[in-house]
Order: structure tokens, then C-alpha cells, then sequence
């Protein structure tokens, strides 16, 4: 038995902003998926436990975690180290974190993004550079 994917958020059809975003997800209960397409031709993304909305604390649970498909499918599950799984400001989301940095972090044009190794995740950076472009992403919601 499978659970049906609904397309929550996409700059196709909402315009990119942060606060489209937030205001598209305000409402959805339950996990979703982040997928980003990223210059130069790079999938990558995080399966959120929760949808992004503002907060000036983490939340989230370990079932939270960053993905690759480039150049080969990769899943970072969280380590247990510490609890910071999902964050949202006015400026920026952001997936993972420890240290000053996080596992993946987006401004608030949804355009200019980051992936640096995490302790949430222990992960490799997901787009091969600190510092990316994004050229399209998706937010599906899982009911």
C-alpha cells in the first residue's frame, strides 16, 4: 500500500519565494520531499519529516534525511549527534546543521544555495561545490 505524493510547491507554478512556499505548505500535515535540480545538471534533495515553516528553533525528527542521485543514488540518515534536522527564517531554509554550517541551505529566492558536511548527517556536500545555483525545484508532500 502506497501513500499518494500531492505537488505542493514548484516556481512553475507559484513563483519563487520563500514565502509562497511556506504559505503553500502552512496548512499539510505529515513528510515531505525537497528536490532540487541544481547547475551544472545536479539532482539532489532532503525527505523532511515536517514541512518548512517559519521557526526560530530546529524541529524535525531523525526520520529527516539528505539525498544524492549525482553521480550515484546516496541517502545521509541523521547520526544521532545532535537534533538539528529542519530550519526556517525569512532569509533561508535549511536542512541539517552543526558547526556553522549546514547540510543544505537555501536563501530566500529559493535561487543561491549551499550543501557543507553536516553533524546532523555526516554527509558529503551534496552538489560537489559549497555554493550552487538552483535551477528548479519541488516540494511534494506525502499523505
Amino acid at each position: 500500500i502506497g501513500h499518494a505524493w500531492h505537488l505542493a510547491y514548484s516556481p512553475e507554478h507559484h513563483g519563487s519565494s520563500l514565502s509562497t512556499l511556506y504559505r503553500n505548505l502552512s496548512d499539510l500535515e505529515g513528510p515531505g520531499v525537497l528536490i532540487r535540480r541544481f547547475v551544472p545538471r545536479q539532482v539532489f534533495g532532503a525527505f523532511v519529516s515536517h514541512p518548512f515553516h517559519f521557526s526560530d528553533h530546529f524541529y524535525g525528527t531523525g526520520e529527516t534525511f539528505l539525498f544524492t542521485f549525482t553521480p550515484e543514488f546516496q541517502v545521509y540518515p541523521w547520526t544521532g549527534e545532535n537534533t538539528f534536522y529542519i530550519w526556517g527564517s525569512k532569509d533561508a531554509i535549511a536542512v541539517g546543521g552543526g558547526g556553522g554550517v549546514f547540510g543544505l541551505w537555501l536563501d530566500s529566492d529559493l535561487y543561491h544555495g549551499a550543501s557543507n558536511r553536516c553533524v546532523t548527517f555526516n554527509n558529503d556536500p551534496l552538489s560537489g561545490h559549497k555554493d550552487f545555483l538552483v535551477l528548479d525545484l519541488e516540494f511534494w508532500n506525502i499523505q
